[in-house]
């Protein structure tokens, strides 16, 4: 006897009722399971919020080194310099080409051309080039467009 009065003892003590031997213990239940699920839905919403791209990733889709180009956005000799000129792909769209065109103004498209970048159907072929004031920035903003997997030199032949 003394036993199931000390276990009665610690189980309202816990926020459980002893009262009757065969009584489910919902609220322990729903105290183990609660606390772990909550927990777990909280890791997977955190998870599945998206994350503004960072300047790094946009950088890795910058295929040449930006730390070459002046203040000017030129490069070369202090007797030759000029600017460089970039391509890249975007989704065919009036949408996309406005998009791109209110970061970048210095781009031209041209949908009949695949360009060395190679664009592929459903893309449209973008050249810009960075004799531009904040060309730097202008780059880090078309990069970190989710559909612009590559910015890469212009290989003029």
């Amino acid at each position: 006897m003394a036993i199931r009065q000390f276990t009665a003892l610690i189980a309202r003590s816990a926020g459980l009722c002893l009262q009757r031997p065969n009584q489910r213990y919902t609220a322990g239940i729903r105290a183990a399971i609660a606390l772990p699920l909550g927990a777990t839905v909280l890791v997977i919403a955190a998870a599945c919020l998206p994350t503004a791209s960072s300047d790094s990733s946009a950088s890795d889709k910058i295929a040449f080194d930006l730390s070459t180009l002046d203040e000017n956005g030129l490069y070369g000799p202090p007797n030759g310099k000029r600017s460089l000129d970039y391509e890249f792909c975007i989704p065919t769209g009036d949408a996309y080409a406005q998009a791109v065109g209110a970061i970048d103004p210095s781009v031209q498209l041209f949908p009949q051309s695949r360009g060395r970048i190679g664009c592929s159907e459903g893309e449209v072929l973008a050249i810009g080039n960075t004799n531009q004031a904040n060309y730097e920035t202008i780059l880090i903003e078309v990069a970190n467009l989710d559909y612009i997997d590559r910015i890469q030199p212009v290989d003029w032949e």
